[in-house]
């Protein structure tokens, strides 16, 4: 069995520099402004110190091998060759129509800065973990490439304890992971250690409530698992994957390369994943389905909300109604059923010069 890629697969740096235009569709009709989002949830707004969050949503894989890099240099967006300098890298895997199946973030396990890493830890959305696994070894065709589960170390979250520009503590002892989310700075650090270890014990810090992650993470409008990504479903730029530093232009073949590429050239996106926030006249908004359709006031389609908690929540919305109040209905359509308003934000990660 071999793996055949689309020979149109490498770009120049100064044609990746050009295709950074944006769509046309930001320019909103009669004067309408997208805000942007809140930088900080309440929860990370008290105390000094980090708030650790346990992520049990999340997977660990372990690759090791003479041919790690080049095996997921094939399979990712990103430049698996960073890793020679950096210590993580986000990315995603793509299907062979350019379609996002798994979004992941790479760890570089052992050696020092400027060489080839030892190893790399995959990190992937828990509930998929064996198709990753089977999506890994499909692939991996006769290199020298091993691949594993890693039931053995947790994974956990570090934020930052306020909207000031977060600032890296001290490395603690005994982890085997220690790096800041390389999707913003405003998820703060990741942190690997082995089952025994208590982060408190390390860093000081207290346990947070999961929820309280997932309600940053759709208030910034940071997506992550299947839920916010369906596979097969989510295109990499409509997810944002060029603000959030997960996709490279200059690195040649990998699969799903050719559609993602010839899209950002042309420089029009027209729907964004955007961070949503729900509201009903006099009580809480009752929680939507997922891919629950979005319209304008006056009826047109808008968009799908993907996934969310409480009135928060992330969806895909037609960039040229992204300043409108929305509204999401449950329980019927064309007209019939509960009504929710919604209103979209740009991601306070967004470049300062860019539209969306």
């Amino acid at each position: 069995m071999g793996l055949w890629f689309i020979s149109r697969c490498a770009f120049t740096a100064a044609a990746a520099a050009a295709a950074l235009r944006v769509s046309s569709g930001a320019r909103f009709a009669r004067g309408a402004q997208l805000v942007r989002a809140r930088d900080y949830s309440d929860v990370t707004d008290r105390g000094h110190e980090p708030v650790c969050y346990e992520l049990t949503h999340r997977a660990l894989l372990r690759l090791e091998g003479a041919d790690t890099s080049a095996f997921l240099q094939g399979i990712v967006t990103n430049d698996v060759t960073l890793l020679n300098e950096r210590a993580a890298l986000y990315a995603h895997l793509l299907n062979v129509q350019g379609r996002t199946l798994y979004d992941v973030i790479l760890y570089r396990l052992g050696a020092s800065p400027g060489t080839e890493p030892d190893g790399v830890l995959l990190e992937c959305d828990a509930a998929v973990r064996d198709r990753v696994l089977k999506h890994l070894k499909t692939y991996r065709v006769r290199r020298q490439v091993s691949v594993r589960c890693c039931p053995e170390l947790r994974l956990w979250a570090a934020l930052p304890p306020g909207p000031e520009p977060p600032r890296r503590p001290g490395p603690p002892d005994r982890v085997l992971v220690w790096e800041a989310d390389p999707r913003t700075a405003l998820m703060g650090w990741r942190l690997v250690l082995r089952d025994d270890r208590d982060p408190r014990d390390l860093l000081g810090s207290r346990i947070g409530d999961p929820e309280d992650y997932h309600r940053h993470r759709y208030r910034i409008g940071l997506p992550e698992g299947v839920r916010d990504l369906p596979p097969g479903v989510a295109l990499p730029l409509e997810s944002n994957l060029v603000a959030l530093d997960g996709i490279s232009f200059s690195k040649g073949c990998y699969i799903g390369q050719e559609l993602t590429a010839r899209t950002h050239h042309t420089g029009v996106v027209r729907k964004r994943l955007l961070p949503l926030r729900l509201s009903s006249a006099g009580t809480p908004p009752p929680p939507p389905p997922d891919g629950a359709a979005l319209e304008t006031e006056a009826g047109k389609p808008a968009g799908k909300h993907r996934a969310g908690v409480g009135e928060l929540g992330l969806g895909l919305v037609r960039v040229a109604h992204a300043a409108e109040t929305l509204v999401l209905r449950t329980g019927g359509g064309g007209g019939e059923g509960e009504a929710t308003t919604v209103r979209a934000a740009v991601p306070p990660w967004w470049p300062q010069d860019q539209d969306l």
